[in-house]
């Protein structure tokens, strides 16, 4: 279900390098929720770092719903840049067993097969 990943780079690197080969492989970045500072923000301690990259495209995003529009309550994607134990981890949730479980539709496998190949050579040029 999930597609994990060591990086040698710092938290710092890793999070840095992702947003260009995000752009670079036809996906943008929608948001960036920094959860680790928002846990600090709130006196809540937490050792390690956390990011959450919210990811779209705008014609898959478009394909996906027209084919239903209930799969939005799986939109945008994301990619998690965090740290355990001082080690940087680049991870995703893979979209096919998540969008296979909501719908038997085919074309639907035929998109998210496509999406979870690129999110997870984004994952591997990043780390």
């Amino acid at each position: 279900m999930f597609y994990i990943v060591d990086s040698d780079k710092s938290f710092y690197e890793a999070t840095t390098d992702l947003v260009p080969v995000i752009q670079r492989l036809g996906l943008n970045v929608l948001h960036i929720h920094d959860l680790g500072g928002m846990l600090d923000s709130k006196e809540i301690e937490f050792d390690d770092e956390c990011q959450v990259f919210e990811v779209g495209n705008p014609r898959l995003v478009e394909k996906m719903l027209a084919l239903d529009r209930r799969l939005g309550v799986m939109l945008p994607w994301r990619i998690s840049v965090y740290t355990e134990n001082g080690d940087t981890k680049i991870a995703l949730a893979r979209p096919l067993p998540s969008f296979a479980a909501l719908s038997p539709d085919a074309a639907l496998a035929r998109l998210a097969q496509g999406l979870e190949e690129k999110l997870m050579q984004i994952v591997d040029e990043t780390r």
